[in-house]
């Protein structure tokens, strides 16, 4: 996720008042950055974390540039078209790998993962159940269904498992339910229409917290298929990583964080022993952890709301 931050721990990453990514500085860190390496953020946003990186490279440096929202992708050509060190590609980064400029390997890898600011704060992308807009929520508005296409075609069952799996809505059957009977009476096609039958079905169960958090946030990561093009980028980056370079994932919700977690185990550990019979040939590890999760501090949280929940993870591929 891409949030406002207006200052940094380091001289070189500059303050602005643009939307920059969260723990900027630990993240710059982790990469480990040589002035002559190539590396790949593959959810640019707005460029927060690509102005850091390319102020630590030098003139043989290379820097990819990836993300599967077209509004981003003008971002990065307008603020980096002219650099010869810098190439820019539209695409979700799970389809790294058939980008022929990955293919030399890369001695680092950035993955930021969510919705961004500049995608939340635009109503019009539907995302943010705080405005009335077209209920699309699509990062790629070009390709596939968008949330009120799905939620006009799937069942019942469909959607309460969505917002199960991916929001952990306990209430999931019977917003489904709700939702299965205003569709028939019309189409829930604004946000606002989402919105106020949540409120309406849901009410206000928890102080602070909006009914449709955890319905919106489902909906999200379903339409867009985040976690399933979490599980092919996070293979995809480690084939491609050089011996030495660094993966650097920023999630933002257990979902994600759980699935970076067991990704970077499975390659760094090997499994217990078994109690009885032959022993099991020892995998070849591929990763190595570099230290421990991190979080944002309280400084960021209170100037970044948004911040509260990330979670940094790095890990060092091995010879």
């Amino acid at each position: 996720m891409r949030v406002l931050v207006t200052m940094s721990k380091q001289s070189d990453i500059p303050a602005s008042a643009e939307h920059l990514p969260v723990m900027l500085a630990e993240a710059i860190d982790a990469l480990n950055i040589r002035a002559d390496g190539s590396y790949l953020d593959g959810t640019f946003g707005r460029g927060g974390h690509a102005r850091a990186l390319l102020a630590r490279l030098g003139p043989h440096g290379r820097l990819l540039l990836m993300d599967r929202d077209p509004d981003a992708v003008a971002a990065a050509r307008r603020q980096f078209g002219d650099d010869t060190r810098v190439a820019i590609r539209h695409g979700s980064f799970a389809d790294m790998g058939d980008w022929e400029a990955t293919h030399a390997g890369l001695d680092g890898l950035l993955l930021d993962l969510g919705v961004s600011s500049p995608q939340l704060d635009d109503a019009a992308r539907g995302f943010s159940f705080q405005a009335d807009a077209p209920l699309d929520m699509r990062m790629d508005p070009t390709h596939g269904e968008s949330a009120a296409e799905f939620l006009a075609r799937a069942s019942e069952a469909q959607i309460a498992e969505v917002l199960w799996k991916f929001g952990e809505e306990r209430m999931g059957r019977r917003i489904a339910r709700a939702i299965i009977e205003r569709r028939a009476v019309e189409p829930i096609a604004r946000t606002g229409d989402l919105a106020e039958l949540l409120v309406r079905t849901l009410g206000r169960r928890e102080p602070g917290k909006h009914p449709a958090t955890r319905s919106f946030q489902a909906l999200r990561i379903a339409v867009n298929g985040e976690l399933d093009a979490l599980s092919q980028g996070l293979p995809a980056a480690l084939a491609r990583l050089r011996p030495g370079g660094r993966l650097v994932v920023i999630s933002f919700h257990s979902l994600e964080d759980r699935q970076v977690k067991q990704f970077l185990r499975a390659e760094s550990q090997a499994p217990p022993a078994r109690r009885s019979g032959p022993p099991l040939p020892l995998p070849q590890l591929r990763l190595k952890p570099v230290g421990a999760a991190q979080f944002p501090g309280a400084a960021e949280i209170a100037a970044n709301p948004r911040a509260r929940s990330a979670v940094l993870r790095v890990a060092e591929r091995l010879s």
